[in-house]
């Protein structure tokens, strides 16, 4: 499809969880324009589709400091939730961010997975988590090409480190 068409931003997989996610535009730059995350689950030897969800693009801020971190989404994981015993209500939850970077930062780690930052400064970052702790995300510590920790995000927290500092400051 022609670039004008659709645009994938961003995919990340998890290779250790079997999971992964591909954040695609549709009609960038249109008034049209809808953003859709994909989830994808390896599982019998191949990459299967579980879910995906689409909005109306939201706050993107052009400038980020250091680190800017969105929840995007999540879905069960059925794939696994078909094998017996399992059911749906003991299913694994895969969920995901899109993470946004200044340009000081040279990767990221997502919990203990390191992803390097993109030209773009955009990227859609993917886990599996227990049921149970759907809500939550791994830490996320953005680091400079240095290896210096520039900023992180904790699993329940909505502003990064740095953000907090900088707040602090002009308070």
């Amino acid at each position: 499809m022609p670039r004008r068409v659709l645009t994938v931003v961003s995919a990340d997989v998890d290779a250790t969880a079997g999971v992964g996610a591909i954040w695609i535009v549709w009609r960038p730059k249109s008034p049209r324009m809808r953003e859709h995350i994909a989830f994808l689950e390896w599982h019998g030897e191949r990459w299967r589709f579980v879910g995906a969800g689409a909005s109306s693009p939201g706050d993107d801020p052009v400038n980020v400091d250091v680190l800017d971190v969105r929840d995007c989404a999540g879905v069960l994981s059925l794939t696994r939730s078909s094998d017996l015993p399992r059911s749906i209500t003991t299913a694994s939850w895969i969920g995901c961010v899109k993470v946004r970077l200044g340009r000081d930062v040279g990767h990221v780690l997502i919990g203990d997975r390191r992803i390097d930052a993109s030209e773009q400064r955009r990227l859609i970052a993917v886990w599996m988590s227990p049921r149970s702790s759907r809500g939550g995300r791994p830490v996320i510590a953005a680091l400079g090409r240095d290896g210096a920790e520039l900023s992180r995000i904790g699993p329940h927290d909505t502003l990064d480190t740095d953000t907090w500092a900088r707040l602090r400051e002009e308070l």
